[in-house]
């Protein structure tokens, strides 16, 4: 999917959303989401950088991946 389908696809889902939930509901969902993303890139963030320290360790102590 390319970038161009992918926001019309989650600008399409945020459209049936909205024309099933009240105000409030939409806030609480939108929250919610908001705090699952970037729990998602807090985690995503970390592999990084836990597999940079593995890498650079692998470096250090002369050990390949084989």
């Amino acid at each position: 999917m390319d970038p161009c389908e992918l926001t019309a696809s989650v600008t399409a889902i945020a459209n049936v959303i909205s024309c099933r939930l009240n105000d409030n509901d939409i806030a609480l969902l939108s929250a919610i989401l908001v705090q699952l993303g970037d729990t998602l890139a807090a985690i995503a963030a970390q592999r990084a950088l836990n597999s940079a320290v593995c890498q650079k360790n692998d470096k250090a102590f002369g050990r390949t991946g084989n």
